[in-house]
C-alpha cells in the first residue's frame, strides 16, 4: 500500500505539491490526471525516492522511500525523459538495470523483447521517443518490482504499440499483483486501464475516486415535460443535478446518484419522454469539474 499524507514539495518559492494526501492499495492501476505543472511528475519522483519531501509523509508498505535502498529495489520509475541512457545500447540498458535489481528476470525480458524486436546494438540516441519508451517498459516489467511508476506512460507510442504495451502491463499486474501508477493527459487511456483515478491541479488533489463509482453514478437523461420543470424543482425532489440544458422541448439533465431515485423524481412531473444516455469519462469529468468550480479545459487537455 502507498500512503501519502499532506505531502509538500517546494522549489524556491513555489509548492509543486501542496498538501497531497492519497492512499493507493496494492495491485491497483492508478491514473494521475492533470495539466502540465499540476504536480504529477513531482509526485512520481517523490514516490520513487528521487525527491525528499519538504513536508508531510510518504510511505510504501509502511516504510519511507527516500534514502532507503531496500525500498528503492521495490520500485521502478519510468521517466518521461531517457537522456541518461542515450549512449547505451538496449543490451547495456538491460545489464544496467539487472545489476541493481536482484529480481530481474532474463526469461521475462526475452519474452517481452520478442514482442517488440527493437535493435539490440544501436545506441538509444538513435531510437525514436516511442522506441525509448518501449525499451524502458520492458526493462521495468522484467525487474519484477511490486511497484511500477510511469510518467506519461504511452507518450510517443503508435496505436498498435500502445495496445502491445498495455497488454504487457496488464499481464504483469495479473501475474504478480503489480501496482501501477501512471500520469497521463489522456482520459481515454485512464478509462481503458485504471481502477482508480486522481486529479491534481496546482499541486493539490481535486478528487481521488474509484473509476467504476465515477462512471456508474453519473448519467445523462433526455426528457420532455408537458409543463416547464426547473433545475430547482428537480433538486428539491432529491436529485443531485450537475448540469441542465434545454434544446427546444427536450431537456438534457446530467444527474448523479441512484438511477431509480432519479427516475422516480423525474416521473413525478409526468414526462412525455425519458431516455438514459451513457456518458464518456471525459463528459463526466467536465460536468464534475463544473460543480467543483473548476474550468476543466485548464486541468486536462
Amino acid at each position: 500500500m502507498i500512503e501519502i499524507k499532506n505531502a509538500v514539495m517546494r522549489f524556491d518559492d513555489k509548492n509543486a505539491l501542496d498538501g497531497v494526501s492519497l492512499t493507493i492499495p496494492e495491485g491497483c492501476a492508478y491514473g494521475l490526471l492533470g495539466s502540465n505543472g499540476a504536480g504529477k511528475s513531482t509526485l512520481l519522483r517523490a514516490l520513487s525516492g528521487i525527491y525528499r519531501l519538504s513536508g508531510g509523509e510518504l510511505s510504501i508498505d509502511g516504510e519511507p522511500v527516500y534514502d532507503n535502498a531496500k525500498m528503492k529495489e521495490r520500485v521502478f520509475f519510468i521517466n518521461d525523459e531517457t537522456v541518461q541512457f542515450n549512449s547505451m545500447t538496449l543490451t547495456e540498458m538491460k545489464q544496467y538495470y539487472k545489476s541493481f535489481y536482484g529480481t530481474f528476470s532474463e526469461e521475462l525480458w526475452q519474452k517481452l523483447y520478442s514482442a517488440l524486436n527493437l535493435p539490440l546494438k544501436k545506441r538509444l540516441n538513435t531510437f525514436s521517443k516511442g522506441m525509448k519508451r518501449q525499451a524502458a517498459v520492458i526493462c521495468g516489467i522484467a525487474c519484477r518490482t511490486p511497484y511500477l511508476f510511469l510518467d506519461e506512460a504511452f507518450d510517443g507510442l503508435d496505436p498498435t504499440m500502445r495496445i502491445i504495451v498495455k497488454q504487457m502491463l496488464i499481464d504483469a499486474m495479473v501475474d504478480s499483483k503489480l501496482t501501477v501508477i501512471f500520469s497521463s493527459h489522456n482520459l481515454g487511456e485512464i478509462d481503458e486501464f485504471c481502477d482508480r483515478v486522481g486529479l491534481l491541479h496546482a499541486g493539490k488533489v481535486v478528487f481521488d475516486r474509484e473509476l467504476d463509482s465515477v462512471k456508474g453514478s453519473v448519467f445523462k437523461i433526455q426528457t420532455s415535460f408537458p409543463e416547464p420543470v426547473t433545475k430547482e424543482q428537480l433538486s428539491a425532489d432529491g436529485v443531485d443535478i450537475l448540469h441542465v440544458e434545454e434544446n427546444g422541448s427536450v431537456m438534457h439533465i446530467i444527474a448523479r446518484g441512484d438511477r431509480e431515485k432519479v427516475r422516480a423524481a423525474v416521473e413525478k412531473h409526468s414526462p412525455k419522454l425519458y431516455d438514459e444516455v451513457p456518458l464518456s469519462l471525459e463528459e463526466i469529468f467536465v460536468y464534475e469539474m463544473e460543480v467543483l468550480g473548476y474550468d476543466s479545459s485548464k486541468l486536462v487537455k
